[in-house]
């Protein structure tokens, strides 16, 4: 039988930390991104009801949300790499590199979370802003794009220690 202490040894360990660290990267960039595509489809659906011609337009400011999920799956599966789970000997991690891990994985998990949804609601005021002035749209999508420059700062920011780590 077991020890407490044994069994959190077991729990947390390195290669636990650092699989936390990859399913966050990817689980809420992933709800950042999903929601944000949403909110975007949403308003685009209501556009395209009475303008149907407008598709592309709205098309392209649906798929700038998705992006953050996109780098947080990058996240993840550069961390699953790096400890040796997509083929080759897996790593036997300490305690604080798999902390070091789930740590790197934090930047683009939350602000892939928080910069999805605010894309998604910012690329809604764009499908708004097509459906009365469609020549306008590259301003709806600069807009839109503004917000992803910080998603793209976390994922440099998560992505630096992973690709730097040596066991």
């Amino acid at each position: 039988m077991k020890t407490f202490g044994e069994l959190l040894n077991m729990i947390f360990s390195g290669q636990n930390l650092a699989l936390l660290g990859a399913a966050l990267a990817a689980a809420l960039a992933g709800i950042g991104s999903a929601k944000g595509v949403g909110i975007v489809g949403e308003a685009s659906s209501a556009m395209l009801q009475e303008d149907p011609t407008k598709f592309g337009k709205a098309l392209l400011l649906q798929a700038l949300p998705g992006t953050q999920g996109i780098y947080g799956l990058v996240t993840a599966f550069l961390i699953i790499n790096k400890i040796g789970l997509l083929g080759g000997q897996p790593l036997e991690l300490t305690t604080a590199q798999g902390a070091f891990f789930l740590m790197a994985s934090l930047p683009i998990a939350i602000v892939g979370l928080v910069s999805g949804i605010a894309q998604g609601r910012v690329a809604a005021t764009g499908i708004s802003l097509v459906s009365k002035r469609p020549s306008e749209s590259i301003k709806a999508v600069t807009s839109a794009a503004l917000v992803e420059t910080y998603a793209i700062f976390a994922l440099l920011v998560s992505l630096l220690p992973i690709l730097l780590f040596k066991a």
